[in-house]
């Protein structure tokens, strides 16, 4: 009797784990398929962009957020094809991602491969070497473990255009290209002024997308720019967010943004939103238009000698302009430098007058941000003309004009270790 009480209980085990097991693979929840998503995603860019070993990057940065879930994922790489395949114990959920010469990788939430792989390539851009004065001072600031904070990977300091300081972490080195995180939104809506200064659309512009025909109608693209559009967005990578959703669940990343309804009125509240970020990326691609993959070759990287800078785009074909650059901490520096100079360079203004000022000048709400995609920091004791390129994990790019000065700290610094780097800019202001 016993005996036949436990087979029947085996029996009923088993058919529980296969049923699991069947409907894990059949219908995973989405917190999976987000999860294999960033795995695909983070590994694919590491190794066909930054060059770096596959099993490092799914060990640490993979693993950076915490989750224990991401534990159980696998890659598989194939170089040959320019793939990385992401699964959940080895069969739950896979997400792929494919490398494309030029454009990084591209996760494919619907497998559309073929596509995304005939996608055409920027052409390559010729790098411009810096000029170098070392100074012992500032090299005394990077070095400085606690200035520079847990997980740093590069710091670049450029005291009147010239690099004064700089470290990197063992792996890295003024090569490597590292990802900017939510720092692309700055570099994008560079190119959207670029795009503003060559006539193609204008700040006050409305009824910026087709399907925007209720009250989205009235959205100014400056409201998008100040992170005030009105349009509901969830930013919380801890969940399935609208942003998770947005980045490793969605082939056409501006639709889905551009989808979202109305929650406040436009220019009155502050909401950050990634979605925003890739709006605008369709906004300024759609008015280039045919020649837009090249656009920030054209209109931006090759003026300002920067080789190394990747922007990534998603199945759509619209570069990610929330999240998805990488360039080393030189270029990304060159960036920070082209703003301290008022978006001039080597004589030519690339972008239009006051369009930098609108980066150092709030948006009049509540949340410490710009009227332009970068952030403000007023209470930090710093000079009142700083603002800052800011994104994930503790990316920041610090740019004082008045001070001549740009600041670069790169790392895998989660925000819950509480990492700022306004005393290592301090610092640096001090020493040098």
């Amino acid at each position: 009797m016993i005996r036949r009480i436990l087979l029947g209980l085996a029996g009923l085990i088993v058919v529980v784990v296969a049923g699991l097991a069947i409907y894990l693979a059949v219908a995973p929840p989405e917190l999976l398929r987000v999860a294999d998503g960033y795995a695909a995603k983070i590994v694919c860019s590491n190794v066909f962009i930054a060059n770096r070993d596959a099993n490092e990057v799914l060990a640490v940065d993979v693993q950076a957020p915490g989750n224990p879930v991401l534990k159980l994922i696998g890659v598989a790489l194939d170089k040959t094809a320019g793939t990385v395949t992401a699964r959940m114990l080895g069969f739950v959920a896979p997400q792929t991602a494919v490398a494309r010469a030029g454009l990084g990788c591209t996760l494919m939430p619907d497998g559309r491969a073929a596509a995304v792989a005939a996608a055409p390539a920027p052409t390559p851009v010729s790098g411009t070497p810096w000029q170098e004065a070392p100074d012992a001072k500032v090299a005394a600031v990077v070095a400085d473990a606690g200035l520079a904070g847990p997980g740093v990977r590069a710091i670049v300091v450029v005291k009147a255009g010239q690099i004064v300081g700089e470290s990197y972490a063992s792996g890295f080195d003024a090569t490597t290209p590292l990802l900017g995180w939510s720092m692309t939104k700055t570099v994008n809506v560079m190119l959207l002024g670029r795009a503003i200064l060559d006539g193609k659309l204008g700040l006050d512009d409305t009824g910026l997308f087709p399907e925007w025909t209720d009250g989205r109608k009235d959205i100014r693209l400056r409201d998008l720019t100040a992170m005030a559009s009105g349009l509901g967005f969830n930013e919380d990578y801890g969940d399935v967010s609208d942003v998770n959703r947005m980045l490793f669940l969605s082939p056409d990343m501006a639709g889905f943004a551009a989808s979202q309804p109305l929650a406040g009125k436009p220019g009155s509240v502050f909401n950050y939103s990634s979605g925003t970020g890739i709006m605008l990326a369709r906004l300024w691609m759609d008015r280039v238009g045919a020649g837009a993959p090249d656009y920030p070759k054209i209109a931006l990287f090759e003026p300002l000698g920067i080789a190394s800078a990747v922007i990534e785009a998603d199945e759509a074909g619209t570069l990610v302009g929330s999240s998805y650059m990488y360039a080393t901490a030189r270029d990304w520096a060159r960036l920070g430098q082209f703003l301290a100079q008022d978006g001039v360079w080597n004589g030519q203004r690339l972008l239009p007058e006051g369009f930098v000022k609108l980066m150092q000048t709030s948006n009049g709400l509540p949340g410490g941000y710009s009227q332009m995609q970068t952030w403000l920091e007023p209470d930090a004791g710093l000079p009142a003309d700083s603002f800052w390129m800011e994104g994930h994990d503790g990316q920041s790019v610090t740019v004082i004009p008045s001070a001549q000065l740009v600041v670069v700290r790169m790392g895998l610094t989660p925000s819950d270790l509480g990492y700022s780097a306004v005393p290592l800019v301090k610092a640096v202001l001090a020493g040098g």
